[in-house]
């Protein structure tokens, strides 16, 4: 497309603003197109481009049994993972240990190898693409782990770890030199310009996850998988990491799939939320309306465990009986149904589709069929 003025000092390349095209000036195409036109029923939701789309995800690994390693079983980590993230948004993956949360991470940035479905990232289907292509969109995919003491290599600096991502990627700063921005990086996530010389062992573990967050940030990349990245630190310090990403989304227009079982923190950031059960999501929807009227049994068991500092505020305590079953081995029909309290007959024998209870809302469970 050529140049299109839209004013006086705004000008954009798209077929959208062709007056041959559509037949109208580009100022009134712009008019049209401006989110202020947006009626009051629209939901950020529903208007804005998802970036990021699984459909059916598959993570199964092989159980290998006996002197010549035959696979005797399978281990469904993550079996049929759906999920919609769109642009400047951030969607909260919650659950158990042990559900799959982390292998979903892992699988959207192609680092285990997904088993079946769909993995889409800004239209591309990324579980199809070649090494070449899928290496160029590395830098628009950063994950922040877990362990901000195992995820910093100990015998590089801070400044050469921050570095080491622009030079592998081709992210090299234009109009600042590699030094300028590493500072500017630490400054961005609070640390002294001054620390790049440092070595990790010489930072806390709060200072360390900011670092980490600053690597991943050095590829400007827009999807940052954010797994479980306060869960090892203490609680101030784990309310300046999310005051930080928050602030960061803000400022760069940052995408977030945060990985967490801390209800407290997806409260605090996310703007939609995936309830995960045995490799399976059993509930989305709005922040607030998962929280403020969970449907499934999970969800309402999940946060009736969190505690309350005011008596009396809080939801009955649900207390499940017995443990998670092994993703080796789950239940027939709904996996949820051996703990549940609320089990009828059909929910042992067919696992239940979703239920779509609004326009953000679904749900997977017999009770609302």
């Amino acid at each position: 497309p050529a140049w299109h003025e839209v004013s006086d000092d705004h000008a954009v390349r798209c077929h959208l603003y062709d007056p041959a095209a559509t037949g109208a000036d580009a100022g009134t195409v712009a008019a049209s197109l401006s989110p202020c036109n947006a009626t009051a029923g629209d939901s950020p939701q529903t208007t804005a481009l998802p970036l990021l789309e699984t459909s059916d995800l598959k993570v199964h690994f092989p159980i290998r049994k006996g002197v010549f390693k035959r696979i005797a079983g399978q281990v469904k980590a993550v079996d049929g993972v759906s999920l919609t993230l769109t642009v400047g948004r951030t969607l909260a993956l919650v659950g158990e240990s042990g559900c799959g949360k982390t292998t979903v991470g892992k699988a959207i940035l192609q680092l285990l190898q997904p088993t079946g479905g769909s993995v889409q990232f800004g239209g591309e289907e990324l579980t199809v693409l070649p090494p070449s292509r899928l290496r160029t969109l590395r830098a628009d995919m950063q994950i922040v782990f877990q362990d901000p003491y195992g995820s910093l290599d100990p015998r590089m600096r801070v400044g050469d770890i921050i570095e080491e991502g622009m030079s592998s990627l081709g992210r090299a700063a234009v109009s600042l030199s590699r030094n300028e921005r590493i500072d500017e990086l630490l400054e961005r996530v609070g640390l002294s310009a001054g620390m790049s010389g440092r070595y990790p062992h010489e930072f806390s573990g709060g200072q360390r996850q900011r670092i980490a967050i600053a690597r991943a940030l050095a590829v400007e990349p827009r999807l940052l998988v954010c797994d479980e990245p306060t869960s090892a630190l203490d609680v101030s310090v784990q309310a300046q990491i999310l005051n930080l990403l928050r602030e960061l989304q803000t400022t760069f227009g940052l995408s977030y799939l945060f990985i967490t079982h801390n209800i407290a923190v997806v409260e605090h950031l996310a703007h939609e939320v995936a309830v995960m059960y045995l490799g399976r999501i059993v509930e989305q929807g709005t922040v607030e309306e998962i929280l403020n009227d969970p449907r499934h049994p999970y969800t309402e068991a999940l946060l009736s465990a969190v505690p309350r500092i005011d008596a009396g505020t809080g939801r009955p305590v649900i207390v499940l009986k017995g443990d998670m079953p092994s993703p080796a081995n789950p239940p027939s029909g709904c996996h949820f149904h051996p703990r549940c309290p609320r089990a009828m007959p059909e929910c042992a024998g067919v696992y239940p589709s979703a239920t779509q209870l609004s326009a953000t809302r679904r749900v997977f469970c017999h009770l609302f069929k």
